[in-house]
């Protein structure tokens, strides 16, 4: 399956989905409430990726339009086709919740528990969403831009 194949394949299931072709693998962007149905289809459907091999959480501190907001990033490979993907879900700043997909992929669940961890993530549905590095009497999560170490004085 090439690239175009893996577009045009996302296109029919999601009309809406935006693209980003800069990069060294395709980016798509997808709505939050259309995150887990789409990642059932991609693990499921015709282009089986199903090797989640990176989720992770970017805190944008301020978008070019005067926003924050924090962007979910998971990158996946199909282990049949040799193809890449990299799907991307902006969240709520003040209320970041997104469903799980632990269910499809095991190995979200220890990701989803650090970005839960570092950036306050509440990943719906989880069935072990509790604190992975961090003591559970932690405030705050030291990956966001606006959290502030009172002990080494960090401003990012």
């Amino acid at each position: 399956m090439t690239r175009e194949e893996l577009k045009e394949n996302i296109i029919q299931y999601r009309p809406n989905a935006v693209f980003d072709e800069t990069g060294e693998w395709l980016n798509v962007f997808i709505e939050t409430a259309d995150w887990k149905s789409f990642a059932q289809w991609l693990r499921n459907d015709v282009l089986q990726m199903d090797y989640l091999f990176c989720l992770t959480c970017i805190d944008w501190s301020q978008t070019a339009a005067g926003k924050t907001v924090l962007t979910m990033v998971y990158h996946f490979t199909s282990t049949t086709f040799r193809q890449a993907l990299v799907v991307k879900v902006k969240l709520d700043r003040n209320n970041p919740e997104i469903a799980t997909v632990s269910d499809i992929w095991r190995t979200a669940e220890f990701h989803e528990r650090e970005v839960f961890d570092l950036f306050g993530v509440r990943f719906l549905h989880h069935p072990d969403l509790r604190r992975l590095v961090l003591t559970d009497d932690f405030d705050g999560h030291p990956l966001r831009k606006d959290f502030e170490d009172p002990v080494n004085m960090i401003k990012l």
